[in-house]
């Protein structure tokens, strides 16, 4: 599980010969910038999902550490060289996710990242609210949460691009998403043949930017939103089903 790439002194692991098919096996490619407790957890959450992970790592020794325990890719670095990003691939990631717990450097490493249109979703942690203004004005999408729910909120953003935004409720049972309707076999359908069911209920359409309660004649449209209350365990399927 020791996969270390130490940026400053270009020690590469044995496993350095397997980096590329590592990263290319499947699916999607994630970089961490921050291998602290948000990181480090969001990493395994995400490898646990078949994702290929790169974290990058500022300080030498919390790099050992981590490495222990992720099967992610290590990189000691810094996130705010392009030299760094380009060694952990950036040309080929999809995802970037900014999480130290230094602002200035997840601003910084993310507004580097703009500059490569493979990255199809940046992910900054903020820490200091007073900070989100530079955020938005620069573009970067942002994440504010307490550091215990960070983790898991982001890779529920990262594993279901397909969900628009999305709002956990009571203890993690249940959640509320806003999607797209992709599936063209409920064009022009009515929804209340659709819901609600055991697992989940289609609280809300819009039409015309309008919020609208389903209705016996509210049908779907095509990339209509809709607002879905569902079971936690049923979110896949459900976002399988409206947006396939």
């Amino acid at each position: 599980m020791f996969n270390i790439f130490y940026h400053n002194h270009f020690y590469i692991s044995l496993r350095k010969y397997n980096i590329i098919n590592y990263i290319m096996v499947t699916g999607m490619y994630v970089i961490i910038v921050g291998g602290g407790r948000v990181g480090l957890n969001l990493s395994q959450s995400l490898i646990r999902e078949g994702i290929n992970v790169t974290i990058i790592e500022s300080e030498y020794s919390k790099s050992e550490e981590i490495a222990e325990q992720t099967d992610a890719m290590v990189i000691h670095g810094d996130a705010t060289s392009i030299q760094v990003l380009e060694d952990a691939d950036i040309n080929d990631a999809d995802v970037f996710v900014a999480a130290t717990g230094k602002d200035s450097i997840n601003l910084l490493a993310s507004v580097l990242c703009q500059n490569y249109e493979n990255v199809t979703k940046i992910i900054a942690r903020v820490n200091d609210l007073a900070h989100v203004n530079a955020f938005k004005k620069v573009g970067i999408d942002i994440t504010v949460s307490p550091e215990s729910t960070v983790a898991a909120y982001l890779e529920r953003v990262i594993t279901r691009p397909k969900v628009a935004d999305l709002i956990v409720l009571g203890r993690g049972t249940t959640e509320l998403l806003d999607l797209r309707i992709e599936n063209s076999q409920l064009y022009g359908k009515p929804v209340l043949e659709y819901s609600p069911t055991e697992n989940y209920i289609v609280c809300a359409v819009y039409e015309d930017g309008e919020l609208v309660i389903p209705q016996k004649d509210t049908v779907f449209h095509q990339n209509q939103k809709i607002s879905v209350l569902s079971k936690a365990d049923y979110v896949k399927e459900v976002t399988k089903f409206f947006a396939p």
